[in-house]
């Protein structure tokens, strides 16, 4: 099947490594959109905010050379406002919960999108290993 030009500008890559996981507590709000998946990995650190983790990309994870394990996930505009909407992501200018900043993934080059985080860990314990599913898994018991 050939593909149209405004397809491929509708198709949007974001990197998710928490609760949108496939297994996780919030796949479902965007399983229906993703039209591909690989394995990746960005600059920055966990957070364990309860539920679910946050990405902090700052001074200390950039001392630490911290990196976040997950997923490069494409969807479409109704996918990434699925998104916006769980992660109360208003716009560039709003107060948000999380920002969505461009990110690269650090083994895959070219490879780029969007990810959701916060500015600081606002108190919050770091995540060890940079890899949410493993981590809840061991927080669950």
């Amino acid at each position: 099947m050939r593909q149209k030009a405004g397809d491929l500008l509708s198709v949007i890559r974001v990197f998710i490594y928490g609760s949108l996981l496939p297994g996780q507590s919030n796949h479902h709000v965007v399983s229906r959109y993703v039209k591909s998946d690989m394995p990746g990995m960005i600059a920055g650190r966990l957070v364990d905010f309860g539920p679910y983790p946050a990405a902090v990309r700052d001074h200390a994870s950039r001392e630490l050379k911290s990196t976040i394990r997950g997923q490069w996930i494409t969807v479409d505009r109704q996918g990434l406002a699925a998104m916006d909407m769980l992660e109360d992501f208003y716009g560039v200018e709003e107060r948000n919960e999380y920002d969505r900043i461009w990110v690269s993934d650090l083994e895959s080059p070219g490879l780029a999108g969007w990810v959701y985080v916060w500015d600081t860990d606002r108190g919050y314990p770091a995540i060890a290993g940079g890899y949410w599913p493993a981590y809840a898994a061991r927080k669950s018991g």
